[in-house]
């Protein structure tokens, strides 16, 4: 069974976009996060991408022939060896002329430098808010993950390179978004932990069935949470009432062996039987058996209580 992760990247690998400034900005931050450069013969570079989801590996593909200006790319699948373990795809672009201008177009190279660990200065392509979102959507694409919705609220991208986690925190920031940013091992995570926050990234992506089941998720861990808390306070309510009741039961005996309950006055003797009677009873329903109120009743055993405590000091 597919993740939440896995279902969210399945949906958004689908999307396609007339703007081409939206389609390069996504297809950069792709190759950002799971692309490496490679090198031939005549300093020709290539470049292997490398995902763990078929649709994604088809939306690089898909990308490269709208904007890969002719280059010819490949794909292979190699199988997990272990249990557990997904297949990898790999989209390879083997070195040959116009890589290196597909790198200019994508931000990834500078007059004919690598732009690679200095991406602040690659913001072309950033410029308008569309390709700001299109750009994170490529980067959820190749490194991004979310927790399934009835988990902790949690999305994250993650990345090896320090200076792209500052430009994806940054991105995310301008967007209006509270993201953090921390390292973990020997990568940097910039992450999301509010409900509404995962839910409008989800929403920014275009991920709309996702949204849905991210918020009916919510919705019935909401309720269940209200539930768990009545359930909680109405149990605590029953404990005190039964842990009071059972105080009242000791006062009311140590005075019927100490004194008995017969030179009571008639309000409180009254009071005692029936609360011997009915040791379960709440104060609501003692009150009701006394025809009087409840604070007329929580009166006379407070007076009981202050009975059995003169009793148990002599």
């Amino acid at each position: 069974m597919a993740s939440f992760a896995a279902e969210v990247k399945n949906e958004i690998a689908r999307l396609m976009y007339d703007s081409g400034c939206d389609r390069t900005a996504e297809m950069a931050a792709l190759l950002r996060m799971g692309g490496t450069i490679t090198f031939g013969p005549s300093h020709m570079l290539g470049v292997n991408f490398t995902t763990e989801n078929a649709a994604v590996a088809r939306k690089m593909i898909g990308l490269l022939r709208q904007e890969g200006a002719g280059v010819h790319t490949e794909i292979a699948a190699r199988r997990a060896r272990r249990l557990k373990k997904n297949n990898n795809y790999l989209v390879r672009i083997a070195p040959q002329p116009g890589v290196a201008e597909l790198l200019e177009h994508l931000g990834l190279m500078q007059e004919g430098s690598l732009n690679l660990g200095q991406e602040r200065k690659g913001l072309a392509i950033l410029r308008k808010s569309c390709c700001r979102a299109a750009y994170l959507r490529g980067a959820f694409l190749g490194g991004g993950s979310v927790n399934r919705p009835e988990a902790s609220y949690h999305l994250e991208l993650v990345t090896p390179s320090y200076a792209f986690a500052d430009l994806l925190h940054a991105l995310m920031v301008r967007l209006d978004f509270p993201a953090g940013i921390t390292d973990r091992r020997d990568v940097y995570v910039v992450y999301l932990k509010e409900g509404d926050a995962v839910a409008d990234f989800l929403g920014m992506m275009q991920a709309e069935k996702s949204v849905e089941r991210f918020e009916v998720a919510r919705n019935l861990k909401e309720v269940r949470g209200q539930v768990n808390r009545l359930v909680n306070c109405e149990t605590a309510n029953l404990q005190k009432a039964v842990d009071a009741a059972g105080r009242q039961l000791a006062d009311i005996r140590r005075i019927e062996r100490a004194a008995g309950l017969e030179g009571l006055p008639d309000i409180l003797r009254e009071t005692a039987e029936a609360r011997l009677a009915h040791p379960d009873a709440s104060l609501a329903e003692l009150a009701a058996l006394l025809c009087v109120s409840k604070p007329g009743v929580n009166h006379r055993l407070r007076k009981l209580h202050a009975m059995a405590e003169e009793l148990a000091t002599d």
